[in-house]
């Protein structure tokens, strides 16, 4: 085949002026350097295992190139990555190198700070916690709260085990019961206060706080006391013979109560004759509970 090295002149001719000028244009261009600040991404991490605590999330990366280039630079262009496939459980140092950040084409890796990271690593594990719903302020005066219902009742977290070990509760949005005289209900989202933990997926609880009324206490005297298995043939003499008894119950239960109600008595159990200081039992009525009894003890004389 003969050599044209004519050939196609005009073509040739444009094509060594526009590789003259591509040239020209770069070889006029200084090289600079520039530092940025780029995300740190963790690739390959093992599975079954987690990273503890706060990781680096940035680099600083010294780059070198033409000023035309870096100044094209954005960010995203540039990503530092650490490959942790080797990791272990355990403190881990790995090296940040320059050939793991990835720049643009025309771009070097000058320096990458810090040039090593200290990772920490855990097992993975999950757990089942149960609800704590937070309730804040107070009903109205005269109400309190009562039994607190949450639904679910429980979470499942994920986690570094070594967190997950010390974990005991998940716990709520507050749910308010200022002013409230009656049960009050609320959706609110459940969470973890370490934040090494998670919940396995977005929860939100339905927790119902019961309002009722307020206990109060109320001293009833003269309730009489009575002999208690006393021995046949024996006779006994109890003073003082009546105790004042202080009870808590509903303000509804309490209006309607009176010594009479109430039963006390001293539990003479293979006593002999004689003078004995014996305790006074008052049992619980329905819906009122015995909170003190004075005297507590009282003086019996059998004969």
């Amino acid at each position: 085949m003969a050599l044209r090295p004519f050939a196609n002149l005009p073509l040739k001719a444009l094509s060594l002026a526009v590789a003259s000028v591509l040239w020209l244009s770069i070889s006029g261009q200084s090289t600079v350097e520039r530092n940025i600040r780029v995300p740190l991404e963790y690739q390959n991490v093992p599975p079954g295992m987690e990273i503890v605590g706060d990781p680096p999330g940035q680099a600083d990366v010294r780059l070198r190139g033409s000023s035309g280039n870096l100044a094209r630079v954005v960010q995203g262009d540039v990503v530092a990555a650490l490959d942790l496939t080797n990791a272990r459980p355990g403190t881990r140092i790995f090296n940040l190198q320059s050939s793991e950040v990835r720049v643009p084409f025309g771009v070097q890796v000058v320096q990458v700070t810090p040039p090593t990271v200290s990772l920490d690593f855990q097992y993975a594990g999950q757990k089942v916690v149960p609800v704590s719903p937070v309730i804040e302020g107070e009903p109205e005066p005269g109400y309190v709260v009562g039994q607190i219902t949450t639904s679910p009742s429980t979470v499942q977290v994920l986690g570094p085990v070594g967190h997950l070990e010390a974990l005991r509760e998940a716990t709520t949005e507050p749910v308010r019961v200022d002013g409230a005289r009656k049960s009050v209900t609320d959706r609110v989202t459940v969470g973890v206060e370490d934040s090494t933990v998670r919940l396995r997926e977005p929860q939100v609880a339905l927790v119902t706080v019961e309002i009722v009324p307020a206990p109060v206490q109320q001293d009833l005297t003269g309730v009489k006391i009575i002999a208690a298995n006393l021995a046949r043939g024996f006779t006994a003499r109890i003073t003082p013979a009546t105790v004042t008894v202080l009870v808590r119950g509903t303000r509804e239960r309490i209006a309607g109560l009176d010594a009479a109600d109430l039963v006390a008595d001293v539990d003479l159990t293979g006593l002999a004759r004689g003078q004995h200081a014996v305790p006074v039992r008052v049992p619980n009525a329905q819906g009122v509970a015995v909170e003190r009894i004075e005297p507590a003890t009282v003086t019996v004389t059998i004969r």
